[in-house]
């Protein structure tokens, strides 16, 4: 069974930063796909970024490019979101999940492990 922890969300002023870190265990680390979703309130749980498991390939939602960056370190088992430029329309709770299939996918049911999210909130 594959676990997931997120941390290191908080409070920012618009346009400041913050890393996202996901903490696996229970797998193999290199062999899962990694993704991060976010839910605002009233709002639909939406993708944000995934990258495969090796790192070589990486795709965002139009709302994150360029300002987000997703990475992994399969030697610490942890895959991290960069968020730069960030505005009030960012605030959510922030979910890593992770997916043993072969293809990135930007669709929730496509993930079958889940951690219990990071809250982001920004201020402006």
């Amino acid at each position: 069974q594959v676990q997931l922890v997120e941390s290191g969300g908080g409070l920012v002023q618009a346009g400041g930063s913050l890393r996202l870190s996901c903490a696996a265990s229970g797998a193999t680390f290199s062999m899962l796909n990694m993704g991060w979703f976010r839910r605002s309130p009233g709002k639909e749980r939406e993708f944000v970024a995934a990258i495969d498991g090796s790192g070589g390939s990486t795709f965002y939602a139009d709302s994150a490019k360029g300002r987000f960056t997703i990475s992994r370190d399969n030697a610490k088992n942890t895959a991290y979101l960069q968020m730069d430029s960030l505005k009030p329309e960012d605030t959510a709770v922030y979910y890593c999940a992770a997916d043993p299939s072969w293809a990135l996918s930007v669709t929730p049911t496509a993930y079958d492990y889940w951690g219990q999210g990071t809250r982001v909130t920004i201020s402006s």
